[in-house]
């Protein structure tokens, strides 16, 4: 199957050559290109059947590589899936205005974080309005940098109950199941958190004073019992915007890959040069230290009291219905089903009838390019 690391290979000298890289960026491609090779080292392995014997190189683990972490993804989501309050759920999300790319990537550990904080603080401080809910809410927020072309869109979503724990936590403050909260209200005061957060950080003599009259764009919907959302955003935890199966041609320098249209719902097919693709790529490797995923409210790792008291007020026969119709909405994807678990043991590739025992480890060769 065709790999980005088998366009890192051809392509990534020349890459490195014309352009100057971040320090993510030149790690990412060094880590990409040599996954299960021999440069990370690995076991020999022999069928106790045919007697075959199986190189199994060790994986890079890169944060943004496409072949790792699917353990990893599953540990995640089954984590995940346990904190799940039985009530309906909203996926909310907070897109950067594009006059801000340019400063958001300049500085990307500092806007990122200031993207996240934000985007909570805004949810939550419309949330304790009595006006709109009144209590106080639990949401998960996991930044995406990325459109389903791989172009440069920092966004934030935020999977939210609908409803939230009262001020005595004495009572569960139930929302309506279609309609949270006005995304006007909501992106005004994004827009102003945002403001005054860029600068307390000194950043705001580089952002168009325009900006701040333009309206900002926050979507809120419907999503169910939030799984469907969660497993969507569990994709991408550890990995970056585009996966090996989206992959369809590299010749001749020219990279196709195909993505869904989160408007017509239809497959379309996109041509790159190598080159462009790898620039595309690279966009959306994060800086060491940068965190990808947040907790808020009652998400938050210091209030999981008030989130199992949330819990017993709901208890387990008062899942609440959702609005007819309704459907766990994953952002820009079709309903993705869960991934199988991987097999508890390695069979042979050759035979398919035998099992793979280790025969000895295979230190790094890390002087070998991959």
């Amino acid at each position: 199957m065709l790999e980005v690391a088998d366009i890192f290979r051809r392509h990534g000298a020349a890459y490195r050559a014309q352009y100057q890289l971040l320090p993510s960026q030149a790690r990412a491609m060094q880590d990409i290109a040599a996954c299960r090779t021999a440069y990370f080292g690995g076991h020999l392995k022999q069928c106790d059947h045919c007697g075959r014997q199986v190189y199994a190189y060790h994986s890079c683990r890169n944060r943004h590589c496409p072949k790792c972490h699917g353990d990893q993804t599953e540990r995640w989501l089954a984590i995940q899936q346990t904190r799940l309050l039985p009530c309906p759920y909203f996926l909310v999300t907070f897109t950067l205005p594009q006059e801000l790319r340019p400063l958001a990537f300049a500085n990307q550990k500092k806007v990122y974080g200031l993207l996240l904080r934000c985007a909570g603080a805004a949810l939550q401080k419309l949330a304790l309005d009595p006006q709109y809910l009144g209590g106080r809410l639990a949401a998960l927020a996991v930044l995406h940098t990325w459109t389903r072309d791989m172009r440069y869109h920092p966004h934030v979503h935020l999977l939210v109950t609908g409803g939230g724990l009262s001020h005595d936590g004495k009572e569960w403050l139930a929302a309506n199941p279609a309609f949270l909260m006005p995304e006007a209200a909501l992106a005004e005061i994004f827009r102003a958190k945002f403001c005054a957060a860029l600068k307390q950080a000194g950043l705001l003599n580089q952002v168009p004073r325009q900006l701040w009259k333009k309206k900002w764009v926050v979507d809120c919907k419907a999503a169910g019992q939030g799984r469907q959302v969660l497993n969507y955003l569990a994709r991408y935890i550890f990995r970056v915007a585009i996966s090996n199966s989206r992959l369809e041609h590299f010749e001749n320098g020219q990279v196709t890959f195909r993505y869904r249209d989160n408007r017509s719902q239809q497959l379309r097919r996109v041509t790159l040069p190598a080159q462009k693709f790898i620039h595309r790529f690279l966009l959306h490797t994060l800086p060491r230290g940068c965190a990808k995923v947040r907790y808020y409210g009652l998400g938050s790792p210091a209030c999981r009291a008030q989130l199992e008291q949330a819990r017993t007020l709901l208890g387990p026969a008062k899942l609440a219905a959702t609005s007819p119709g309704a459907v766990d909405a994953v952002p820009n994807s079709p309903l993705i089903a869960p991934t199988p678990p991987l097999p508890a043991t390695a069979r042979c590739p050759h035979c398919h009838l035998g099992q793979l025992f280790a025969l000895r480890v295979l230190p790094p060769q890390r002087k070998v390019p991959p």
